[in-house]
């Protein structure tokens, strides 16, 4: 029995969309509805690896933490060197299997539209600039002239 690939499609759709709980549940029904074999293995650990980087979204090293969503001209050159890798008879099923995953990812992410809030990769100290530049933030300096009053 082949991926049912509107299941996949969903998952990277919700993966993109950082909606991790329903996300994971999709892939628990991908890991059910997948026959044993060496090549599926290869695709789900992918898929799982895609899930636990983009839940992360701290690794500086992770695919998805550099890539822009709405870039398609870069989404079509990691597919096509995700492609290569699938045709590379070098390769092992269980590696084919996990390049395919990235290849049909990468497919989905070219064809879905994104959200403008999740399009470009994010900086890890966006969050922590914002506090910083914040007015109402307290100091110590605050702090030491409300304790001297």
């Amino acid at each position: 029995m082949p991926i049912p690939s509107a299941l996949v499609t969903r998952f990277f759709q919700l993966l993109v969309n950082r909606q991790f709980s329903e996300a994971e549940r999709e892939l628990e029904r991908l890991k059910q509805k997948m026959q044993k074999t060496e090549w599926n293995r290869g695709y789900f650990r992918a898929l799982y690896g895609m899930f636990l980087s983009r839940k992360a979204n701290g690794d500086s090293y992770a695919l998805f933490s550099k890539m822009d969503f709405k870039d398609k001209t870069a989404l079509n050159s990691y597919r096509r060197e995700f492609q290569e890798h699938v045709k590379n008879k070098l390769h092992g099923e269980f590696d084919r299997g996990f390049f395919s995953a990235w290849a049909d990812c990468i497919r989905v992410l070219s064809r879905i539209t994104i959200p403008d809030n999740v399009a470009a990769p994010t900086s890890n100290n966006t969050a922590f600039q914002e506090q910083k530049t914040d007015e109402d933030q307290a100091t110590i300096e605050s702090f030491l002239e409300e304790r001297t009053d």
